[in-house]
């Protein structure tokens, strides 16, 4: 039997509709479609239609996560045929209904935020980078794909120590469905309304942290690159190898960037760097911090710890120890340390490589 056509949200008599499965609803097609009805201007005011119903899918300008078709050609971005297997351009997570819509239609949110062409290098960049950093994430989760191998796991004996409460954006999603013994309305139609209610919110919540994510690379880390490539061509000019960087200005994302060049240049055999100096504000007279650089982006090991004898020591006293006038701080991890000055703070990275 057909679904009733009163189960649609219409936002706009004349805008193009937008299909998706109803009953329970997961991250991915939320995602995708506040990423339709928010960046694109076919979809702005879309209306939106959560159904199972063939006959009414088909009356649909553009479905996703649902319907067992993925055809660009035709709009239609499902993935749960057993012949789908398409990945992002270089990644091997198989894509759910979030990454088909952000692979095609990605590039054009980006473009339209920078106002430049959808085939620059800038462009490019972003878009590449928010797969990574965010909807590979909800690709992997939708297709039930650890972050990490479980047997490998097994076979190593590691276990968690503790529980991180399940809280990933498929589970901030996920929660807002209705709970098992929530009073659902006997009128099917108002029950179908109280659920695309739900589903209209998850959109928002998702669609909210993907426009953080968006408008932090687009705004802040993407010009952040300029300063980082400055820093890094400069680093001969504080040690001989290059393993002391100087963000002169002020301090801005520099991970990512740093260890993207240090990639493209592994062929002319550059040494790493180890320590990133920069002032704790922007202005004369700010104090300046000594980080050490971390193994990897998200790894708590550095490269290289400043040394042991200074950790945990303070003023004063730290001055004593290292010799080096104007200390503030080495943290007791020996991943951070400060000093007055920069003078200070570049003395203390030069003695560290000793």
């Amino acid at each position: 039997m057909a679904e009733s056509s009163a189960k649609r949200l219409r936002t706009d008599a004349g805008a193009v509709t937008i299909g998706t499965h109803n009953g329970h609803f997961h991250a991915d097609e939320a995602l995708a479609v506040h990423m339709l009805r928010m960046h694109i201007p076919t979809y702005l005011n879309a209306n939106l239609i959560r159904t199972r119903d063939p006959a009414l899918l088909a009356t649909c300008h553009t479905v996703v996560d649902v319907g067992g078709e993925y055809d660009a050609s035709t709009n239609r971005y499902d993935h749960h045929q057993r012949t789908f297997s398409t990945t992002f351009p270089d990644r091997a997570t198989k894509l759910s209904s979030a990454g088909l819509v952000y692979m095609h239609f990605g590039r054009e949110m980006i473009a339209r935020r920078l106002q430049t062409a959808e085939d620059s290098e800038q462009v490019a960049l972003i878009w590449r980078k928010i797969y990574e950093s965010f909807v590979e994430a909800l690709d992997a989760h939708d297709n039930g794909i650890s972050v990490y191998d479980p047997a490998a796991l097994a076979a190593a004996g590691i276990e968690k120590k503790f529980s991180t409460g399940a809280f990933t954006l498929g589970a901030m999603v996920g929660r807002l469905n209705a709970n098992w013994n929530d009073a659902v309305p006997e009128d099917p139609v108002a029950a179908q309304a109280a659920e695309d209610a739900r589903f209209v919110l998850a959109s928002q919540r998702i669609g909210a942290e993907f426009d953080r994510d968006l408008e932090y690379y687009t705004s802040a880390w993407l010009p952040a690159r300029e300063v980082v490539v400055g820093a890094f061509n400069e680093r001969a000019g504080y040690d001989s190898e290059g393993r002391i960087m100087v963000l002169k200005g002020q301090s801005v994302p520099w991970k990512d960037h740093l260890y993207t060049l240090e990639e493209e240049q592994q062929g002319d055999e550059v040494k790493k760097v180890l320590y990133v100096l920069y002032p704790e504000k922007p202005g004369p007279g700010a104090r300046w911090r000594i980080q050490c650089v971390p193994e990897t982006k998200d790894s708590f090991q550095s490269r290289k710890p400043l040394p042991e004898a200074w950790r945990g020591f303070r003023d004063e006293k730290l001055d004593e120890i290292a010799s080096i006038d104007g200390c503030v701080f080495v943290h007791a991890a020996g991943f951070i340390g400060g000093n007055k000055t920069f003078e200070g703070a570049l003395t203390m990275a030069q003695k560290a490589l000793e």
